[in-house]
């Protein structure tokens, strides 16, 4: 008879706390107010002139006149290359090999004496584009295999952005502030900010580098032809992308 009171004294217990949970949790949906929100986002963009253009330099030894005896070795057209720019004021860091190749070379392929003949790209940071026919034209023609504006880029991007961010925060806060008046509401405080901004596109890469100055000649490296040195600087767009959430009352 004891077990019994205290079995049916628990099942009450436990049907009671029931009880108050529940209209525990319905008292609190009934007091909570849902937080009305509204996402907006824009975008703003600028068109810039470059000011700055990584040239792609590539030279590569050759032999005088075909003779195999007297090759110009690239340690010299190298050193040409960065007395060359040194002289026109650009900084050492501003100059890197990116890339170094060896090919063979067999004129004759009747002979078993084969020679191996090293290439290598250099990559410049010009931002005085004077200088560039100043640059070329103090290395041996004979040696530039090629040369291409690799990309371009804006030495005030940084600034750009930031003022490019603010125009679209502000252009997101009108939208929402228009569709919330639709809504017979008003605007409140922006709850979260996210930039979107893919800023790695911000600098122009050409899809094909554009050939300046190319050179192509016959195996004994006669005849020589040198195209002259053209650049044409397309202006690059700045984009940015925000997007926020509003909360609305």
């Amino acid at each position: 008879m004891k077990n019994s009171i205290v079995k049916y004294a628990g099942i009450l217990f436990l049907f009671l706390l029931t009880i108050a949970s529940t209209a525990k949790a319905q008292i609190g949906t009934e007091g909570s107010t849902v937080l009305r929100k509204i996402a907006t986002k824009a975008t703003a963009e600028k068109e810039v002139t470059p000011d700055i253009i990584y040239l792609s330099v590539s030279l590569k030894e050759y032999y005088l006149g075909g003779n195999m005896k007297k090759k110009v070795e690239i340690k010299d057209l190298e050193k040409q290359l960065f007395d060359a720019t040194s002289k026109a004021g650009i900084k050492e860091d501003d100059l890197t090999i990116q890339n170094i190749y060896s090919y063979q070379y067999n004129p004759d392929k009747k002979k078993k004496e084969v020679d191996f003949l090293q290439s290598r790209q250099y990559r410049i940071k010009v931002t005085d584009l004077s200088k560039l026919n100043q640059i070329l034209d103090a290395v041996d023609s004979k040696g530039i295999q090629n040369t291409s504006i690799a990309e371009y880029d804006y030495s005030e991007k940084e600034s750009v952005e930031l003022q490019l961010k603010a125009e679209a925060f502000q252009k997101a806060k009108k939208t929402a502030q228009t569709l919330a008046q639709n809504a017979d509401s008003q605007l409140g405080d922006a709850l979260t900010i996210n930039d979107n901004s893919n800023l790695s596109s911000v600098t122009f890469r050409p899809v094909a580098a554009k050939t300046m100055r190319a050179y192509s000649a016959s195996a004994d490296m006669d005849g020589l032809e040198e195209n002259s040195l053209d650049i044409d600087i397309h202006p690059m767009k700045i984009s940015v992308q925000i997007d926020v959430v509003f909360e609305i009352k």
